[in-house]
């Protein structure tokens, strides 16, 4: 379903499967909501180490808007994603590996 080569990631939210990909404007909302200045400023932020649940939260978000998910964060809150927080997180990493390059 996802095309890791176009940077997409597959994601189960409340069991259905849905395509998770950051586009240039998903990018902007993320920037956005994490208060970042610069895509540079993002990727330090969340290269840093210390990455928050919430910016977890945040890439999931924008991830899903950029496959063409219509909901926004206060949906995501109630709902389950496959696999928990931990799967999430993972997911979330590689979202950010192949917007930017890395097809793993």
């Amino acid at each position: 379903m996802a095309n890791p080569l176009a940077g997409e990631v597959a994601l189960v939210l409340d069991g259905q499967p849905r395509v998770m990909k950051l586009t240039l404007g998903a990018l902007a909302e993320l920037e956005e909501s994490l208060g970042a200045d610069s895509i540079a400023a993002l990727l330090a932020r969340l290269e840093g180490g210390e990455v928050s649940a919430r910016d977890v939260m945040a890439l999931i978000v924008a991830g899903l808007r950029g496959g063409g998910w219509p909901g926004r964060a206060a949906e995501l809150v109630a709902a389950e994603i496959e696999g928990g927080p931990v799967e999430a997180a993972r997911l979330a990493a590689l979202l950010v590996a192949r917007a930017f390059g890395e097809v793993a």
